[in-house]
């Protein structure tokens, strides 16, 4: 079916495309996310299969409530304490599952936790309800691929895989969801995202710790060290650009030159690409994964990019670009 516009009638065909085993991109207001039945052991495999991804490598359940996340995973009073006040929202819960659990074993890898949001995106909202399940839901592109936020990121990614991508144009927040892991004594944040730390620390008056985990034994996505990475190589920290280098900047470009003489400011079109030209970090982070596809797809083998001042939302842009500049 390829793209479809999502209003009432592709909304309803996708749900049914995901009661009958079929693998559907939606929109969420962090990135498009390759959605399934999350029951369907068989919907669930051909997740894994179409973006190549390892099988010790969780997934997330996406819902429509706390209401329906408690019918599979433990909520205590803390969690629910996040989940009241970022719900629906950008932040994905680990938590313990229920005894007999539905949930297909393959979603969480074999953990005894699973990692549950409720999206804001009211695109997402509404398959979710229509369809009426609890959706496994993975960015929609190849493993380790930079993360789609506009339909066509998708359709280029993983092409005929999908059976449907739900167009809802570009995705306002850009990066994937924090993860706040509660199946322990104390909060850990397990990939940063737009909620910080310093957000989550506001409910409760206490700081989560961040863990980034074991690569070879992910708990929850994201953890794998090379991740979200283009076909060019990034340099990152870059205090001046090559020739044969496309630029990737941050504000203001005054101080940055051209490795041989002249100014990054005068790079030719499509050879520079400002995340944020007076240095927002929220800006910064609803353009990181678009921009650095168009730079890799401009042909470009090597990347550079400035700095990006690690506090607050910075942090969760660090990261993902440290795990895309991995080798």
């Amino acid at each position: 079916m390829g793209i479809q516009m999502a209003n009432s009638e592709n909304i309803k065909k996708a749900a049914e495309l995901l009661n009958s085993g079929g693998l559907v991109a939606m929109p969420t207001e962090t990135v498009y996310g390759l959605a399934a039945n999350a029951f369907d052991g068989q919907a669930v495999a051909r997740i894994f299969a179409a973006k190549g991804r390892p099988q010790i490598n969780p997934l997330i359940v996406h819902v429509a409530s706390i209401a329906q996340a408690e019918d599979h995973v433990v909520f205590d009073a803390r969690a629910r304490k996040y989940a009241d006040h970022f719900w629906p929202g950008p932040l994905t819960l680990i938590l313990p599952k229920k005894e007999n659990c539905e949930i297909s074993e393959l979603v969480s890898a074999g953990l005894p936790t699973i990692g549950v949001r409720c999206p804001a995106h009211p695109i997402a909202q509404q398959l979710l309800n229509t369809c009426g399940l609890p959706l496994a839901a993975p960015s929609a592109n190849a493993s380790g691929t930079i993360s789609p936020t506009a339909p066509i990121h998708v359709a280029q990614s993983l092409g005929d895989k999908v059976d449907m991508i739900l167009s809802g144009g570009n995705c306002t927040e850009g990066l994937e969801s924090t993860i706040l892991d509660l199946s322990g004594a104390l909060p850990v944040i397990l990939r940063p995202g737009t909620i910080t730390a310093d957000d989550i620390a506001q409910v409760e008056g206490l700081t989560p710790e961040v863990g980034y985990g074991n690569p070879e034994a992910p708990t929850s996505p994201g953890q794998l060290l090379k991740h979200y990475a283009p076909n060019a190589d990034l340099r990152l920290n870059a205090v001046d650009v090559a020739a044969d280098e496309a630029l990737l900047g941050f504000g203001s470009l005054k101080f940055m030159g051209v490795k041989g003489g002249g100014f990054a400011k005068d790079l030719p079109q499509g050879q520079m690409l400002n995340l944020s030209e007076n240095g927002d970090l929220y800006q910064a982070a609803s353009h990181l994964f678009a921009y650095l596809r168009r730079l890799d797809d401009a042909g470009f083998s090597k990347i550079a990019v400035m700095s990006i001042p690690n506090t607050g939302l910075g942090i969760a842009i660090n990261d993902r670009l440290t795990r895309a500049a991995r080798k």
